[in-house]
């Protein structure tokens, strides 16, 4: 069956699951076999690296319009539920409706996780899939197959979270670090385990929470959400990684607003870069918030090393690809003019509710 029979299957049963849904109860169990971590529609979601690629984008169009249509209509039934619940209250107890009501404040998703989830909304619009990995990783995952030298510093217990190793005595790896178990430091690691596992072509993001040994500050939280991508395929160039940046960029921060990439270094990609936007409250004039520069740094990106590949037994001579990465508290902060990363972490509902 393709996808798109699949996608009207689900529409269909939403629709009639909806119309038998007489409890908040029933509704809830709907919503979790449809949109639940587990789902059958995030299920099919994931699976959008099996479609030919030139139907991947009208398919991630249709699915994000599918899930719409099942949020909307599960939101729309809730309220009815609890219409009807209050009028069946009314009706057996004896109500005095002059009495002033009390107010409730509806919940809202956290703005990292509204963010994440428009990002996840783009990429899938292009075709990619959204890929899940471990939190706890082998330095193998996080460094060595990510084409990290044994003394890059990055490996240093400075800057990761060891925790114990527990292979039997005597055959422990020991690295930098204190073991070759840790707390991973980015979602690259999500990458290298989808190339062992699934042939190319590969288009796929994959976010998630990171670990990092640093000081909560303006600019730096010790734990914080990444998103990163990966393509690999034939005749992937330097111009397929611009066009797409550009076109993310574009998305998230809005129309007018320009890139500009900069020669960087990462050990898993070669040329590297990173990428900034131009600044939204100056238009990329100058001003304080952009340092006077016209410009902000957004994500870090590259062509992916040859020696990623062979790691990951892809023949490099035939396939290349590129990879990037996202901070989502940094598109926050850049896109709603933060001055404090920590705002985002105390939980503090008089900023919150602003989202």
């Amino acid at each position: 069956m393709a996808m798109s029979d699949d996608l009207k299957s689900i529409e269909a049963q939403v629709e009639e699951g909806l119309k038998r849904a007489e409890t908040m109860e029933a509704l809830e169990a709907l919503r979790v076999s449809m949109l639940g971590r587990k789902g059958r529609l995030t299920a099919l979601m994931h699976t959008m690296g099996q479609v030919p690629p030139e139907e991947r984008r009208a398919m991630g169009q249709m699915a994000n319009t599918v899930r719409a249509k099942v949020e909307a209509g599960i939101t729309a039934r809730r309220e009815e539920l609890a219409n009807e619940l209050l009028e069946r209250r009314m009706a057996a107890d004896a109500v005095d409706v002059t009495l002033p009501g009390r107010t409730l404040s509806p919940g809202t998703q956290h703005l990292i996780n509204q963010i994440r989830e428009e990002i996840e909304d783009i990429f899938c619009g292009l075709g990619y899939t959204v890929e899940d990995g471990p939190y706890v990783e082998t330095t193998y995952y996080n460094f060595t197959a990510l084409n990290a030298p044994e003394d890059h510093p990055s490996r240093s217990a400075r800057d990761t979270f060891y925790v114990v190793d527990n292979a039997p005595e005597g055959k422990e790896t020991h690295v930098q670090g204190e073991s070759d178990i840790l707390l991973r430091t980015q979602t690259s690691g999500v990458q290298v385990h989808t190339m062992e596992t699934h042939e190319p072509p590969i288009y796929m993001i994959c976010p998630g929470t990171v670990f990092r040994p640093d000081t909560a500050d303006a600019n730096h939280l010790p734990q914080f959400t990444q998103v990163e991508g990966l393509v690999v395929d034939e005749g992937i160039t330097f111009g397929d990684l611009k066009g797409t940046l550009d076109y993310f960029t574009r998305e998230i921060f809005g129309k007018d607003r320009a890139t500009r990439y900069r020669p960087h270094f990462f050990p898993f990609t070669e040329p590297s870069c990173e990428v900034d936007v131009s600044c939204g409250v100056c238009h990329g004039k100058g001003c304080r918030f952009c340092k006077n520069t016209g410009w902000l740094e957004i994500l870090g990106c590259g062509m992916v090393d040859p020696n990623v590949f062979r790691y990951c037994g892809i023949d490099p001579e035939k396939y290349t690809g590129f990879a990037f990465g996202i901070g989502v508290e940094r598109v926050a902060a850049l896109r709603y003019d933060l001055p404090d990363l920590r705002m985002l972490m105390t939980g503090d509902m008089r900023f919150l509710n602003q989202f």
